[in-house]
């Protein structure tokens, strides 16, 4: 029961996620990927902080800025590479793949061994996936490969080492602090490729608050809570919800069609999540000694300055 309470919270960041597709294609301009990304991580960051009112100290720097670019910052920003340079069905499907590399990374760093049937349920789903999105691919970009490999085994990693460090320290300041970093290590890469930050109209603001707060700020500190209480190995199967999201809010909201061997994917999926979801005892590993004791507030002021969500033809999941 316990596990299944923690899966539900797990599953707030892949759905929220998976509703950033239609919300990018109808309510945020085009272009300015960068921007895009500081718009949504930055913010995000913020609002948490504000609401923790702690700063990193001692070691927590360090781990911040390494998080924060793991996860978001250059996550982000190869996210929106892969996009430009593979059709969308691919780039989802090798991000798809992330459970497994979860699962992969998870034995060394956290000392949590592969269970079959979570890895049965990866397969599963991964299949799931491929079958939700497949579509015909007439060419085959190899650097947009690569580029989505890399961002799929970054963000991997970032997570499984969010856990490994993580343990014992507060989930919302922890968010925080990489969101905060994570915007951060984009502003000098934004400014310098795209310019000025872009005007934003009154629809373009509501979609990045939504992206901000809900898809960002609200889904990572979900899914780095069900990282607490879970194995990684389950919380990346979760996160096999957010192209099934994207899916059904496509069929739900925006009339796009559901075929029946989507359908059958969207099946498989549910299967393999399920399959990974197993009961755990005793304390949450991931532990690798003692971290930095947390003060309870911060010193006064703030950390200081130095897929966001943008319209696109073809996207991968940000998330």
């Amino acid at each position: 029961m316990e596990a299944f309470k923690w899966g539900l919270v797990t599953a707030v960041a892949p759905i929220a996620w998976g509703s950033t597709y239609y919300v990018t294609q109808h309510f945020l301009p085009a272009g300015n990927p960068l921007w895009g990304s500081v718009l949504r991580a930055l913010p995000a960051g913020l609002l948490l902080l504000l609401v923790r009112r702690r700063l990193p100290r001692g070691r927590w720097w360090r781990r911040s800025l390494v998080l924060g670019t793991l996860n978001m910052g250059a996550f982000f920003a190869l996210v929106y590479l892969a996009a430009q340079l593979l059709p969308t069905s691919l780039a989802a499907t090798i991000m798809a793949t992330s459970p497994a590399a979860m699962i992969a990374l998870a034995w060394p760093l956290l000392g949590e061994r592969p269970r079959a049937r979570a890895v049965l349920g990866a397969l599963v789903g991964i299949g799931g996936v491929v079958l939700m999105l497949s579509a015909g691919v007439d060419r085959v970009d190899p650097v947009g490969v690569a580029v989505s490999v890399a961002a799929m085994a970054m963000s991997a990693f970032g997570h499984v080492l969010t856990k490994r460090w993580g343990a014992g320290a507060d989930v919302l300041s922890v968010t925080s602090w990489q969101l905060v970093a994570g915007g951060l290590v984009l502003v000098v890469p934004a400014v310098a490729v795209e310019g000025a930050p872009p005007p934003l109209s009154a629809t373009a603001l509501a979609g990045f608050a939504f992206v901000s707060v809900v898809a960002t700020a609200v889904a990572f500190a979900a899914w780095f809570t069900g990282l607490r209480h879970l194995e990684a190995g389950a919380v990346g199967l979760i996160g096999l919800l957010n192209p099934v999201t994207g899916v059904l809010l496509g069929r739900l909201v925006a009339g796009e069609p559901l075929t029946a061997h989507q359908g059958l994917g969207l099946g498989l999926v549910l299967l393999g999540v399920a399959l990974g979801q197993v009961v755990r005892r005793g304390r949450p590993s991931g532990a690798a000694g003692p971290d930095v004791p947390l003060p309870s507030k911060a010193s006064g002021g703030i950390v200081g300055p130095g897929g966001g969500a943008v319209r696109r033809p073809r996207r991968a999941p940000a998330g």
